[in-house]
């Protein structure tokens, strides 16, 4: 290998195709549609046993005496990997805030709630160098703690571990996170093709949507600057639109900018050449570790990992506001590191403000900021936060732990998943909190009621699925449970039909009025009537969702479950270029439903005569639920010719037309396989049966209650 192979910064391909190794269906049909992500979550890779239930493992969890063994380990220095200045904690600080880090709100995926960072592409990234020694470090603790902790939690809790042991505030800590087994390849990451690449930006740097980072391979933006430009005020701005796309808003940013940068250093003291493959390229007998560095040591003093050097504040192992102290406190220069990167030197800096070196404390040496860094001085509203925190230490210390908690907590949903002894009393609106609602009304009554009212069926059933679908798995935001279809933003998005919804809203509040019924169970409860109504079966239904409040709304942060696209309804915003049967994938995925739930779901509906195009809908009877969507898809023998976007219609002049999403299930081998059992007069009750079942999990799937 040469040295530009090795470089863990500048060079090096995502991925290697092997020669000879065989010519895949992907290679063959490349435009092919990838059913895979709906498989989900390599669960036939799991090695625990189906009855394994984690959190109530973790409930088991001597979780004094784990803390008190993760305090040891921060200054149990080891010498095949030195602790600079002695103490592990500003490292798996690190491994904390970028296990966290991942965490976007465009499609909630990320984050620190699986245990992705032990996987492809996340343990190779660029900007997780040498962050397999701290998992490594960590073994022993796993390996004595076991099924009681996992790896996912065990990432969170080691950085709040680290923090409280050199003089940090946290907020909190909630375990229940549970380790996938395999790595997330659904999730898009950027189509860039060679580490720290940037192919996302379009017009005037309008970041990809659902992309957060600026760069293949950083968590965050360039320390550097954007693609590597030293400009503060260009940093600024890539920092402010990252961070907001990871639930941030300005003041948390410094918060966390400074906070973290309070401990530690970054590692630059060579040529970044003299550094060896990331883990999943480097050779076996390295027994999966990565970043070999054959500068110097190749570790300490010597170690090689972003490029830059030093830092930032005088003393890396002790929570203070010596960050602000020199930020503020000096004029600063640009310079480069011995890596050759972009860093920031203070000008004339007096000796009592270095740092002591890594392995020496009796040496003194000079502290750094990144541009990044620069930008909370030089923008003006992170310069003004920056000057406030400055000056109230409590204040800076109270919000650092409280958006360090967000950024660990973020992607773990409602607080009523929360498990174990350091659980906040505080209710925090990024939390969607939600009263408890009631389960003592006579659900009965409230169904006559319903079935009183003048909703076809398709409104009633329509009215429960815009409510539900909202649910992200990926974050465990949205769903039916408090009844936010009727609180801005969701009850004027477009696909929400707003001018027919707030009359029948407007029923169902009158309903909930007269029995006690939340308007969220009421709406769940309506759709079930509905498709009791087209069936002849009877739902189960569990009472209990509550009825959150416009106050306990955060509307900006709700924008982002708008459905661009929701196959389920043949509805798309115009403008997008993904194509309609990807972004229905990608909706099943988000929903935690499997390719014969999508399915039966899409044509249950079709038949009962949703769909907002009118695309799909075969049946003149749409009050009762049947096979006819599969069966007409199935029995079309002559071509199809373009009629709208996205949409097609028979050459014969009939008059029913079908979009994308309807025609996948013809299509599409593996779909079309599914659709055939659906399609068969044998398979008619089976149909009915399976709608049922997806129907309730959709409804329930925000009820961690039950």
């Amino acid at each position: 290998m040469d040295g530009s192979s090795k470089c863990p910064v500048i060079h090096g391909a995502i991925t290697t195709m092997q020669k000879n190794a065989g010519t895949t269906n992907r290679d063959w049909w490349p435009n092919q549609l990838n059913i895979g992500i709906l498989r989900q979550n390599g669960k036939n890779s799991n090695p625990m046993d189906a009855s394994f239930d984690y959190r109530s493992e973790f409930r088991k969890l001597d979780y004094t005496g784990l803390k008190a063994d993760l305090r040891e380990l921060m200054t149990d220095s080891k010498d095949w990997w030195p602790a600079d200045y002695g103490h592990y904690g500003p490292f798996f600080i690190r491994m904390t805030w970028h296990a966290a880090g991942t965490y976007r709100t465009g499609d909630g995926r990320g984050g620190g709630g699986t245990g992705a960072q032990r996987f492809a592409p996340l343990n190779s990234w660029p900007d997780n160098g040498n962050l397999d020694k701290a998992r490594r470090l960590l073994w022993p603790i796993k390996k004595k703690y076991g099924n009681k902790i996992s790896w996912a939690d065990l990432f969170i809790l080691t950085g709040n571990v680290a923090i409280e042991s050199m003089g940090g505030k946290t907020f909190g800590f909630s375990g229940g996170r549970e380790d996938i087994w395999a790595p997330e390849e659904d999730i898009y990451w950027g189509i860039e093709q060679e580490w720290l690449e940037n192919g996302r930006y379009t017009g005037d740097r309008n970041l990809e949507n659902p992309l957060a980072a600026v760069q293949m391979g950083l968590i965050y933006v360039n320390p550097e600057g954007p693609d590597g430009n030293p400009d503060p005020l260009a940093s600024a701005r890539d920092i402010r639109e990252t961070f907001a796309r990871m639930a941030m808003n300005d003041e948390e940013t410094v918060a966390l900018t400074a906070g973290g940068h309070t401990f530690g250093k970054a590692h630059g003291a060579g040529d970044a050449n003299l550094v060896g493959s990331e883990p999943e390229g480097a050779p076996t007998e390295q027994m999966g570790l990565g970043w070999k560095n054959s500068f110097g040591k190749g570790l300490g003093r010597d170690t090689i990992t972003s490029g830059i050097e030093g830092a930032w504040t005088s003393n890396p192992i002790q929570w203070d506001n010596g960050y602000f102290d020199l930020l503020l406190g000096y004029e600063w220069e640009l310079t480069k590191s011995p890596s050759g990167a972009h860093m920031w030197k203070a000008k004339n800096q007096k000796e009592e403000d270095m740092a002591p070196d890594a392995e020496d404390p009796s040496i003194r040496v000079p502290t750094m900021m990144t541009t990044a860094d620069m930008a909370m001085r030089e923008d003006p509203e992170y310069f003004r936060i920056s000057k406030r925190f400055h000056k109230n230490p409590k204040e800076f210390a109270d919000k650092f732990a409280r958006a360090w908690f967000k950024l660990l907590h973020r992607d773990l949903g409602p607080k009523s998943r929360y498990i174990g002894p350091e659980v906040p009393s505080e209710n925090l609106i990024w939390q969607d909190p939600i009263p408890e609602g009631s389960k003592s009304y006579d659900i009965e009554r409230v169904k006559e009621l319903i079935k009183d009212l003048n909703l076809s069926t398709s409104q009633l059933v329509e009215t429960a699925w815009a409510s539900a679908s909202t649910y992200r798995d990926t974050d465990k935001r949205g769903g039916a449970n408090g009844a936010r279809l009727r609180l801005l933003p969701q009850k004027d998005w477009e696909v929400n039909k707003p001018s027919e919804l707030e009359s029948v809203l407007g029923s169902y509040e009158k309903i909930s009025s007269e029995t006690g019924a939340s308007i969220a169970d009421v709406i769940v409860l309506a759709g079930n009537v509905g498709i009791e109504h087209a069936t002849g079966s009877s739902l189960d239904f569990s009472p209990g969702r509550g009825d959150a409040t416009q106050e306990q709304t955060d509307i900006e942060s709700f924008e982002v479950l708008e459905p661009i696209a929701d196959g389920f309804r043949n509805y798309m915003k115009d403008g997008y270029t993904t194509s309609p049967e990807e972004l229905l994938l990608d909706k099943a995925y988000l929903l935690n439903l499997s390719t014969p739930e999508m399915a039966v779901l899409v044509g249950g509906l079709r038949s009962l005569g949703i769909s907002a195009t009118g695309a799909g809908l075969v049946n003149s009877n749409t009050n009762r639920l049947n096979n006819g969507f599969f069966v007409s898809l199935l029995d079309i023998n002559t071509e199809l010719v373009p009629h709208e976007i996205n949409s097609f219609k028979l050459q014969n002049g009939d008059k029913t037309k079908f979009s994308r999403v309807d025609l996948m299930f013809a299509s599409n081998s593996e779909l079309r396989a599914i659709a055939e059992v659906y399609a068969s007069d044998d398979n008619r009750t089976k149909l009915i049966d399976d709608f049922i079942s997806a129907w309730t999990k959709v409804m329930n799937l925000d009820r961690f209650d039950i």
